[in-house]
């Protein structure tokens, strides 16, 4: 059986928390999309071409532990806006995406345009301000490198770009389930997102 769930929406929504949830729930392998971008990024930073980047990723690229800096995050949302190193990611994604048992994949676009066909769909959203202070509670709250003045600053920049590139931008495909975090905790996010995929699987 084939059945993908595609999990989309901006920084610091709770995507990956869900997602990650959601792939235990049901068994399902789960590809974070955004760490191929992240890796991407991370390359290019250390002098490499873009799209030569993007079509020479390995494993050990995904496994760096420093993709989930802030400054990995800019930089991967920099060369997401790059067609050629999109359509160099696009049939690793759908791949994964397609593969007999199923899938979970977040990221910006995969309801979109990487599964459109996708069984269950999922918006996953919250007020900039709530997700900057999250992420700024990741990188130490108080004792963070950034003030949150700035990281919401960044949230901000980044939503703007993800939304505004002219290749796949952020938005919610039209027949996707919105999941707006703002007033829920991670338990509650997590619980609505499961039952839905449940209930779309029929157990």
């Amino acid at each position: 059986m084939i059945f993908t769930v595609a999990i989309d929406g901006p920084a610091a929504a709770g995507k990956g928390t869900i997602s990650r949830a959601v792939a235990a729930a049901f068994g399902l392998p789960h590809l974070d999309t955004g760490l191929l971008y992240r890796a991407v990024g991370a390359l290019v930073a250390e002098g490499a071409e873009p799209a030569a980047a993007a079509r020479a990723l390995t494993p050990a690229n995904l496994a760096r532990d420093d993709l989930r800096s802030a400054a990995a995050g800019q930089a991967a949302s920099r060369v997401a806006a790059i067609p050629e190193v999109r359509a160099a990611l696009l049939e690793f994604q759908r791949r994964f995406a397609r593969a007999e048992g199923g899938a979970v994949l977040d990221g910006r676009d995969i309801g979109t345009v990487i599964c459109p066909e996708a069984e269950v769909k999922l918006y996953v959203t919250a007020s900039p301000e709530v997700r900057a202070r999250r992420r700024w509670l990741e990188l130490g709250g108080d004792a963070a490198p950034l003030p949150f003045d700035r990281v919401l600053a960044e949230v901000r920049e980044r939503d703007a770009r993800d939304m505004g590139r002219a290749d796949a931008p952020l938005r919610p495909a039209a027949d996707a389930v919105i999941l707006d975090t703002t007033e829920l905790t991670a338990e509650e996010a997590v619980a609505r997102a499961v039952a839905l995929v449940a209930e779309r699987r029929g157990c």
